[in-house]
């Protein structure tokens, strides 16, 4: 996953309206009610069926961290999927998101203006237009670069060009992105 995908999944994470099953036993009986078999679960975590009924009778309380970290992905990727969405929808139709990041910023400008890259901080509202087409593009498996140009897109529109009142033929590009996080 990239910078915005992952900025995109802690922001659902704040979603969530109660926690997701925080013991391995209950982990795995929650992915058994979503996946039906433990043939389903362990195909999910990469490991034998065996495990799973291992981890789900409480046999085994402490897998290796790398499953573990599996286990907690698939749990946190399928709990309360509604509030997420009710979110996403909300945001896509009505409310927008925020992007905070520190990137480099490439530009092309015309001439006898400054076209230098240079990194900037900034905390930016985007508007509905802009979470909408972000949304769209994560759920069909767009490349982090496809979501850096949407982004990209919509800090040029609002912060750069203010909407149409300046600097009208400035195009932007995100580079090297240092720290990313939205939410809504």
């Amino acid at each position: 996953m990239g910078e915005i995908d992952d900025a995109i999944e802690r922001a659902d994470r704040e979603a969530f309206t109660h926690e997701p099953p925080k013991t391995l036993k209950g982990q795995i009986s929650y992915l058994m009610k979503q996946l039906k078999s433990t043939r389903a679960v362990a195909q999910e975590l990469g490991v034998s069926q065996r495990s799973v009924e291992r981890y789900r009778k409480g046999e085994r309380k402490h897998p290796p961290k790398a499953i573990a970290d599996k286990i907690d992905a698939a749990v946190r990727s399928r709990w309360q999927p509604l509030v997420r969405k009710r979110r996403q929808k909300q945001a896509a139709t009505a409310t927008g998101i925020t992007v905070e990041t520190r990137a480099q910023f490439g530009y092309t400008a015309p001439i006898g203006t400054t076209d230098d890259g240079r990194f900037r901080r900034l905390t930016v509202h985007l508007p509905p237009e802009y979470a909408r087409r972000l949304f769209d593009a994560r759920e069909q498996g767009a490349s982090d670069q496809q979501m850096r140009d949407i982004v990209a897109e919509g800090l040029q529109e609002v912060y750069f060009k203010d909407g149409g009142i300046r600097a009208n033929n400035l195009e932007v590009t995100l580079n090297n992105i240092d720290y990313f996080d939205v939410s809504f």
